[in-house]
């Protein structure tokens, strides 16, 4: 009952402001929606071009690794990533590892950047920052480092390429150094084998009295 009176009222309003039937006015309306519709579409400015996707440099191939051989703990410095022209090497445990291709972690600015350019076995085992850490003594280790520093040397093994070891340094006696234990030994045996006794040479019976008897021809003529 109330939608019908409010329709007549509804009705009344149009034709009296309007003057048009309310089938005529809707019609009206609709038309005017319509032609707003396409003269908006006409000037409205063209859709901004779609962006290609930008293509990102494919990363240069890492260089095979270089092998080193045997090289003492300063040549192994060179290798710390502050040449980039340089492989970027680390050691564990002596053995030395190309982790160039772990460069984020291991070079400059790394997290790990520290351990680069050396053997952080003990380092790795403490998981210690502290620089007095940053070497191969792996003397006095627990237990739990101990197996912390296989855990990490098998990481090592199954992920990067070996490619030399660390010669080590051995105290001699009198304080000297060596680069190897087969060179330590042989100079302590060659400095504790006593030196060759020089003996006087023996003079036989026969020399004496051939000198003697030089000697009574001599004052003999004299």
């Amino acid at each position: 009952m109330a939608v019908a009176e409010l329709w007549e009222t509804l009705k009344q309003a149009i034709l009296a402001y309007t003057g048009l039937s309310p089938t005529a006015f809707f019609t009206a309306v609709a038309v005017a929606a319509a032609l707003y519709h396409v003269v908006s579409g006409i000037f409205a400015p063209p859709p901004p071009p779609r962006q290609r996707p930008r293509e990102e440099p494919e990363a240069e191939p890492l260089p095979p690794p270089v092998q080193l051989g045997e090289v003492d703990e300063e040549e192994l410095r060179q290798y710390d990533g502050s040449d980039p022209k340089k492989p970027l090497l680390m050691a564990i445990k002596g053995q030395i590892y190309d982790v160039t291709q772990s460069r984020m972690f291991y070079g400059p600015g790394g997290p790990y950047a520290l351990f680069a350019g050396k053997d952080a076995s003990r380092a790795l085992a403490k998981m210690s920052f502290e620089p007095q850490d940053l070497n191969g003594d792996t003397s006095g280790l627990g237990p739990f480092e101990l197996d912390a520093l296989q855990d990490w040397e098998y990481k090592f093994m199954s992920k990067y390429v070996k490619v030399g070891t660390v010669k080590k340094a051995f105290l001699g006696e009198e304080g000297t150094i060596s680069t190897s234990p087969e060179t330590a030994t042989a100079e302590a045996e060659t400095e504790k084998a006593p030196a060759a006794e020089h003996k006087p040479r023996e003079v036989s019976s026969e020399e004496v009295k051939e000198k003697e008897a030089a000697a009574d021809a001599a004052s003999a003529e004299s």
